[in-house]
């Protein structure tokens, strides 16, 4: 019999035995024939290592990513294309979690929101391409980071605290970057990237990345799709989690010359999601996007670039009770219903960068308008039927305006030393249109000052550099405070101004990298949300001004045991008191820590990840933020996941992981309360998934 006869031969009974087989089970055998796949791959790579007489290997960029390092003072980049472990994400808020310091508000299997040092909502500038996507949901349902697909874009970078003005205001806690970087032919070419991910519960995802052009433009197409069923927890339970969502951006570049770039990109994406947190599920979430973008380099001896963006960004959310569940009958979220939001965005960003001497002057003005609207089904108590929310005109009940200057100057002191600093100053008005409500036609306004200054320092001979900033911000409240922190949140909210003071140090020595980065700040008027049932069962907040105290930091390294083994660690804490009442500040994540010990041989790599979190025992009970509260301690839990992966050449590349490989039933402390309507009682926490195989196949052509 030839071989190929006796493959086709194998394949066939292979194909029979798995037909009969419960599909729980069949994915199981698929796994595991897939990570035998991977190691004999392996142990062939290896074997060939040890006998072959090509001493110049190639330097290989990171196969699965199970953690993300600080690279400079405040900085963290990394390439969201790359694996990572948990399962590889589905929105920005779950790659996000691959940082130490990042944490999400959790309520279901996708669209969590991100959490930054304790640190939440528009704290945190997340930004794509230069551009802001903002949610609709008044609960952030569809909060900003549910819009973004990691994979879309090419750099992640997070800088921490209020240390830069360069990129809107707000930015007390971080600013998050996606952003993509221009293609760079040479001639007549082409390329495409794909991926393609299958795991537990259904989880199916696809990419494709492709690019075609010259030295004078080029053609970008992006196009992705990911679902998945309800999971399973460790204890074998169904969550109420599904999703389906989908995105699609183009990008036209045209390059006159190399010092010039025009970009155009549009784009669009929709999907649903469950949600075992809340009493309704996402069964919409339109995305349009538009950017322009222009820059031109090496202007003059002084004037080096100017680089300008608009950007145009609408959100339409659908939310229902009925669609992704069955209402439950009972209550005022007993009969179906549901609410439809969107929210246009328009923006821009002029900038222009001076270079002389040993000073570097980043200079600008930024504005952005946003306006949202709502409208929703009536459902007629006495025929029994409903009518959709799209049959009723929309109405706006608020828009925002703010307009910014900021200047960010860098000076080399010495070659070893640099001062940079910033300041930027905001005018910022909002209005509210509501009918109902004591402020409505109301408009407020602000002019905000915000700054920083920060000191670094090259130690040489320890291969070391220290740094310590100062800065300091102030942030108008966002939308889902003033709207939804109580009838008057609207006219007594005042701007939270954040001062706060971070020190680090980068080392890199031999086989040993190491960061640390610390954190102490004071809050004042800090907005804090309170929740409160009335005499009808239903559960009401309200929103206030507070002050605050915070700290914490992170630490993390790596050490090359050998040239084969690598081990690295990372610790993440935060801290925030409620000064003004004397108790916790809520929704602060425990402790967690991060080890990590990787295999790598050649073109593939085996690696094992242990996530260990602490007990929460610092709460405020029915406090938090818009989106969900303190509602009682937590248990501490640890998390032991594996993954390995193979290049098999220059153009495939396989990863596969089975993460909680312990089947452990746990759920993180910062969880949005069970609901009652899908058969959870009312503030149980939501379990997050038991153990989860996943693999994937990376192309490049």
């Amino acid at each position: 019999m030839s071989r190929n006869s006796h493959d086709g031969l194998a394949r066939e009974r292979l194909s029979k035995t798995f037909s009969i087989l419960p599909s729980r089970r069949r994915w199981q055998l698929a796994h595991a024939a897939l990570l035998v796949m991977i190691t004999s791959g392996a142990l062939a790579a290896e074997g060939h290592a040890h006998h072959s007489d090509n001493a110049g290997a190639i330097e290989l960029a990171p196969l699965v990513i199970t953690g993300v390092a600080q690279q400079s003072p405040l900085t963290v980049v990394t390439d969201p294309k790359i694996p990572r472990q948990p399962v590889p994400a589905s929105d920005a808020g779950d790659y996000l979690q691959t940082i130490p310091g990042f944490s999400a508000v959790r309520g279901g299997g996708s669209n969590s929101d991100p959490v930054f040092r304790g640190m939440f909502g528009s704290r945190l500038k997340l930004l794509s391409n230069g551009g802001e996507m903002l949610g609709a949901c008044p609960s952030r349902m569809d909060s900003p980071s549910s819009y973004i697909t990691p994979e879309n874009y090419d750099n992640l970078t997070v800088i921490k605290g209020p240390q830069t003005v360069l990129w809107g205001p707000g930015n007390s806690a971080a600013t998050i970057l996606f952003e993509r970087d221009p293609e760079d032919f040479t001639g007549l070419g082409g390329r495409v990237d794909a991926s393609f991910l299958v795991g537990s519960d259904g989880r199916f995802d696809r990419n494709v990345d492709a690019a075609a052009g010259s030295d004078k433009g080029y053609l970008r197409l992006l196009a992705n799709r990911s679902d998945s069923d309800d999971y399973q927890d460790g204890n074998g339970d169904r969550v109420h989690s599904r999703w389906d969502k989908w995105s699609t951006d183009m990008v036209l570049g045209w390059v006159p010359d190399d010092d010039t770039l025009l970009e155009l990109t549009f784009g669009q994406g929709d999907g649903e999601a469950r949600y075992a947190g809340r009493g309704m599920d996402g069964s919409q979430f339109d995305r349009e996007s538009l950017a322009l973008r222009f820059e031109r380099d090496n202007l003059a001896e002084v004037l080096r670039k100017i680089d300008a963006r608009i950007y145009y960004n609408y959100a339409d959310h659908v939310m229902d009770n009925y669609s992704l569940r069955a209402p439950s009958g009972m209550g005022m979220m007993g009969r179906p219903m549901a609410s439809n939001v969107d929210r246009r965005t328009l923006g821009g960003r002029f900038a222009a960068t001076w270079q002389w001497d040993t000073y570097e002057l980043v200079a600008g003005v930024d504005a952005q308008r946003n306006e949202h609207r709502k409208r929703s089904s009536q459902f007629n108590m006495m025929t029994g039927t409903l009518t959709e929310h799209d049959r009723f005109a929309w109405t706006k009940d608020a828009d925002f305006h703010s307009y910014g200057l900021f200047g960010e100057l860098t000076h080399d002191l010495n070659g070893d030393s640099r001062l940079i600093g910033g300041a930027r100053l905001d005018h910022v008005q909002a209005r509210d249109s509501r009918g109902a409500n004591s402020s409505a036609l109301d408009s407020r306004s602000d002019t905000l000052p915000s700054g920083f200054i920060r000191y670094e320092h090259d130690l040489q001979a320890l291969s070391a550099t220290v740094y310590a900033g100062l800065g300091h911000t102030q942030r108008f409240p966002d939308y889902w405070e003033l709207f939804s922190g109580g009838a008057d949140a609207f006219d007594k909210l005042r701007p939270e101004k954040t001062t706060q003071l971070d020190v680090g140090l980068q080392y890199s020595r031999g086989p040993l990298d190491a960061w640390a980065s610390a954190y102490i700040g004071q809050i004042r008027d800090y907005v804090l949300f309170s929740y409160q049932t009335n005499m009808m069962g239903i559960s009401t907040s309200t929103a206030d001004n507070i002050d605050a105290r915070i700290m914490g930091g992170e630490v993390g390294g790596s050490y090359r045991l050998s040239p084969n083994w690598k081990s690295d660690a990372s610790l993440a804490y935060a801290w925030g008191k409620n000064s003004s009442d004397g108790e916790a500040l809520p929704q602060m994540p425990p402790l967690e820590g991060r080890l990590g010990l990787t295999y790598e041989q050649g073109d593939w790599s085996a690696a094992t990840l242990w996530r260990v979190v602490a007990a929460q025992s610092r709460i405020a009970a029915g406090k938090g933020n818009v989106t969900s509260k303190d509602f009682d301690d937590s248990s501490g839990f640890g998390v032991l996941s594996l993954n390995g992966a193979y290049r098999l050449n220059q153009h495939f590349k396989l990863s596969s992981g089975i993460d909680n490989l312990l089947d452990k039933a746990y759920s993180e402390h910062l969880n949005q309360a069970g609901n009652a309507g899908i058969g959870l009682p009312a503030d149980a926490r939501i379990n997050e998934p038991g153990r989860t195989y996943w693999a994937r196949v990376d192309m490049s052509f």
